[in-house]
This record gives structure tokens, C-alpha cells and sequence, in this order.
């Protein structure tokens, strides 16, 4: 029906860049020339020339962004074309292949299967790896380095790595390990500029003034990049290490490596600060604490309260909130099912009505399909909690036959009444 979410929803966040791939290829002057004529466009507009390519030329490049040199690679193609036929190098794709023949029209594939493409690909990723290394190698040793600060304007000189490690220490702000990064003037010029058109770096919105920015970066805890941000993906040295990999990608294969060890000390792990949001507005907590404390203030829901009276247990708080969730996304209220034509008006009406912390008959939102998030990111599911662990240790003397509830509480008796659990052990 017209109440049905037919799509998966999620809170706002920073959009990225639709690439998988990183972006390495840096900003320049060069020109990229056509394979078959004078037709060449700057670096920057290579789109324009893909596009010149395939409809005036019947030309596909593959997987064009994992290219590390694409100038150089278009001026080795241009001149191989100029020696031999197109045919001999790239796959033929024929078009409407069942149709008449005067309808039909034949486009050229080029890609790495061919070992000469392949090999060609794998010399300019080669190159552009031992230019990058011989770059950071320079910034290594490089004891001219002069900036100040971009949080207190102190001044650095001598060697990035000072600043780096300044920023991290007394400003909770790390781009990773100074041996890690590659072009850092370029990176910190980057960072500079969106600070200086009061751009948050994490999030990337922008504000009224500097002491708002700094507000808001401090308690968002946003004093740090977004990874999924691809414009910094030329900075560090890890995504030009495997032609057309991503660091994530080089990362996964890094730790699938990892032999386990029992005696792995993890007392320095340091969870990433959860943003939970509110079931009633767009405020947002990094803690628990905040959000529950939030919601009771602001619009006198407790459901800390709601879940002592009710005895809710740990799933049925889960239904409990995507229920909640889903009626306000469905501009309905979720005390008295009264539908309205907004969001905004259905939330009037809850706080108008005192129908904050009314809730419908527990059948009607203790239901399976409310195990399901209305939100795929709800970080507030992630906080709730059993009352068995905050102190009720009531139990239940009605039945001797053991159930396996949803959170299976005492696993211990399970174990000993259940004959196939015995078997199991």
C-alpha cells in the first residue's frame, strides 16, 4: 500500500564520490590526445575526450580510472594504432548483431585482457609507485618544511612530521603517520582551504563563522577526514601500492594475513564515537547518555521508564523503536494511529496531545516485522540494553519446559535440560 518503504532508509550523511576507485591522478596542464585524430582536451576534461572517443570512433577504454598515466598511456596507443590495425588489439563489439545489416555497427573494446594493454598498465603503475616513493623520500628528508598550524597557529619548521604530530597531540586532529603520507603541502593546502570557507573536513558542511565551525567539529568529534572522501586518496602512499586496488582493499588483504594470537594486548582499542539521532528530530548525541537525556527533556520520552514498566526485554525494545521510527517516517502517530500529511504535523500533534510516551497495545507493535531497522544506520539500536543486565534478576517459574528465547539469557540451564544441546557439546 502507499505506507509500504519500499527502499532501505538511512539517516543523512556526507555523500561521496560514486568512484570505488581512488583518485590518483594529479591535477595537471597535460593534454590528452585522441587515438585517431587532433582532437585533445586538458587532463581534467578526459571525460570530454571519452565521450569524442565513442561517438565519433566507436571507442571504449576499460576501467579508465585505474589508468596511473593516462597521458602517456593514450600517446603509446595513438602510436601503436598508426602502425597496425585497430582490430588487432581491441575486442569488436557489434551492436543490434540480430537486426538488419545496415542497422549494425561495430565498437572497439580496449581493455587488459590484452597482454600488450596489460603490460603497458602495469609499467605506468610501476612508474607513478617510484615517482611517489622518490616524492615522499624528498619530504622525508626535506628540513625546509615552514607552516603554522591550522587549529593554533603555531609555527613549525624543520620537518613535516613535527606539525603532523603537534596536530595530533594537542588537537585530537590525525592524518596518519607522517611516513604514510605523500604531496603533505598539497594535502595540508587542501585541508586549509575548507577551513578557511568554514567547511567542517568530516562532514563537509559548511558554516556562519569560525567559532561555529570549531564548535561544531569539537563536539561532533569531526577533528578528523572522511576516509570515504576520494579527493585525499592521492595523499597516501598505500593506494598506489596495487594497480587498482583500494587502501580498503589493501588493508583487508593485510589483515586476512593476521595469524591470531591469544595474547594480542587490545587495551589500547579505541572505538570510533557513536552518533545516535533522536526519534523525534534531527539532533544527534555521541553518547548514550546524551540522546536518552535528549529525549527526555526535549520531548518527555523515557525509555529507560517505558522499559521498566513494560518489562521490555532486549528484542522488544528493538521492535519498540523501528515501530516508533516507521509510524513518525509514515507521518502517523503512534499513540492514538491518527495519519497526517507531514512529518512535521504528526510530531505537533504528539507533543500538542501528550502522546509522547502513550503507546498502542503491545500487540500491535510487538510484531516480527519490526525486527527489521527502519533505518539501516540507527545507531540508537545499538545502545539498548536487557533489564536481566541492569539488575532484574526476576525469573520466570510458569514453565518447566525450557524455551530458547530471543537473547537466550542462561544459556547454562539451556545447556543442561536440552538433550540435543548434550549431544552437541
Amino acid at each position: 500500500g502507499q505506507d509500504s518503504i519500499l527502499e532501505p532508509l538511512c539517516f543523512p550523511e556526507q555523500p561521496t564520490d560514486s568512484s570505488d576507485a581512488p583518485s590518483l591522478q594529479r591535477p595537471s596542464s597535460e593534454l590528452l590526445v585522441c587515438l585517431f585524430c587532433s582532437e585533445s582536451v586538458p587532463l581534467l576534461q578526459k571525460d570530454v575526450l571519452l565521450k569524442h572517443l565513442l561517438l565519433e570512433h566507436k571507442m571504449v577504454i576499460a576501467d579508465v580510472k585505474l589508468i596511473a598515466d593516462l597521458p602517456k598511456y593514450m600517446l603509446y596507443w595513438k602510436g601503436r594504432f598508426l602502425e597496425q590495425p585497430v582490430t588487432d588489439f581491441c575486442s569488436v563489439i557489434k551492436t543490434n548483431s540480430t537486426g538488419p545489416v545496415e542497422k549494425q555497427e561495430d565498437y572497439f573494446l580496449l581493455c587488459d585482457i590484452l597482454p600488450e594493454d596489460r603490460i603497458l598498465r602495469e609499467k605506468l603503475q610501476q612508474k607513478r609507485l617510484e615517482e611517489v616513493l622518490e616524492q615522499q623520500q624528498q619530504e622525508r628528508d626535506d628540513t625546509s618544511f615552514h607552516r603554522l598550524c591550522m587549529f593554533c597557529s603555531e609555527e613549525f619548521t624543520g620537518n613535516r612530521s613535527s606539525l603532523l604530530n603537534h596536530m595530533a597531540r594537542e588537537h585530537s586532529f590525525s592524518i596518519g603517520l607522517p611516513d604514510n603520507i605523500v604531496y603533505c603541502s598539497e594535502f595540508l593546502d587542501t585541508l586549509q582551504s575548507k577551513l578557511d570557507n568554514l567547511q567542517c573536513l568530516y562532514c563537509e558542511k559548511t558554516f556562519r563563522d569560525k567559532t561555529t565551525l570549531k564548535d561544531h567539529m569539537r563536539k561532533k568529534a569531526h577533528r578528523r577526514i572522511n576516509a570515504n572522501n576520494r579527493e585525499y586518496d592521492r595523499f597516501y602512499v598505500i593506494n598506489y601500492l596495487e594497480l587498482g586496488k583500494t587502501w580498503e582493499e589493501v588493508q583487508s588483504e593485510d589483515d586476512r594475513e593476521l595469524v591470531d594470537d591469544e595474547d594480542d594486548d587490545w587495551s589500547d582499542w579505541q572505538a570510533h564515537p557513536v552518533s545516535a539521532v533522536c526519534l523525534f528530530c534531527d539532533h544527534q548525541s555521541e553518547t548514550m547518555d546524551q540522546i536518552y537525556t535528549h529525549m527526555k527533556e526535549a520531548h518527555g520520552f523515557d525509555l529507560h521508564k517505558l522499559r521498566t514498566e513494560l518489562n521490555l526485554r532486549f528484542y522488544q525494545q528493538v521492535k519498540l523503536v523501528n515501530f516508533i521510527r516507521r509510524q513518525i517516517h509514515q507521518s502517523r502517530c503512534y499513540g492514538c494511529q491518527e495519519k497526517f500529511d507531514s512529518r512535521d504535523n504528526v510530531l505537533r500533534h504528539i507533543m500538542a496531545e501528550g502522546h509522547v510516551m502513550k503507546l498502542p497495545d503491545m500487540s500491535t507493535w510487538d510484531q516480527p516485522q519490526y525486527y527489521f531497522p527502519t533505518y539501516e544506520n540507527d545507531a540508537l539500536l545499538c545502545t539498548l540494553s536487557d533489564s536481566d543486565e541492569d539488575g532484574n534478576d526476576e525469573t520466570n517459574h510458569g514453565e518447566d519446559v525450557p524455551v530458547i528465547a530471543e537473547d537466550i539469557s542462561n544459556l547454562r540451564a539451556l545447556k543442561q535440560t536440552s538433550y540435543y544441546l548434550y549431544y552437541l557439546k
